[in-house]
């Protein structure tokens, strides 16, 4: 049975709402953060600097409004972690490429992405809901500011006028904001990772079905 035009146009407001559309605009910032590195010229890595800080800012901003407008929708809690795998996962490839990252951290932080987005989806499949832990949360703000740092340095790197000259040394990739950041954000993706593991422990195990 086809839904009517009317069932349809409240589908689509609930789905396309504020907090969605900037979600969207995350993932279309994503994919310019990800043309511009790719270009290797000061103008594009500007470019890239802004397009990733707007889209860092943008994961707080959704979220906010979404419980605030009470706009929480299932498309929104398909795309919202998703758009922040994909910038975070963006970020770390880029900075290890240019051997600002360690590749082992990068492999680390994406692969606890993976099993904590199969195991979301194996608690669906169960009924259950996991809702983000705040080591998840406080792990990708350190993550951010690793990846924001770094890109400061990378645009700083072609010249800088004096005004800037303090954030050139703090965004140095052996000043201590950078690699504490850095190791704080590998910390919490391997013991938020772990709780999620650990909290879904019991889903793992098919035991109590017949």
């Amino acid at each position: 049975m086809f839904a009517s035009p009317k069932n349809l146009l409240q589908l689509q407001c609930q789905l396309v709402n504020i907090p969605n559309c900037i979600t969207l605009f995350r993932l279309i910032l994503t994919a310019l953060f990800i043309i511009s590195v790719s270009q290797g010229t000061h103008t594009c890595s500007v470019v890239a600097l802004v397009a990733f800080i707007f889209a860092a800012a943008s994961d707080w901003l959704d979220g906010y409004l979404a419980r605030k407008m009470n706009l929480v929708t299932s498309l929104g809690k398909l795309l919202d972690p998703l758009a922040d795998k994909i910038l975070v996962s963006a970020g770390f490839i880029y900075l290890s490429s240019l051997g600002l990252c360690p590749v082992w951290v990068t492999c680390t932080i994406i692969a606890r992405e993976f099993m904590v987005t199969g195991l979301r989806q194996i608690a669906v499949e169960k009924g259950v809901v996991m809702a983000a832990d705040r080591l998840g949360k406080w792990k990708t703000t350190f993550q951010l500011t690793f990846i924001i740092a770094c890109l400061f340095h990378i645009t700083l790197n072609y010249g800088y006028s004096a005004w800037l000259s303090w954030l050139a040394t703090l965004s140095q990739p052996d000043h201590s904001i950078v690699p504490l950041s850095l190791w704080i954000a590998t910390i919490l993706t391997v013991l938020s990772g772990f709780n999620y593991l650990w909290a879904a422990r019991h889903l793992l195990s098919d035991s109590h079905s017949s």
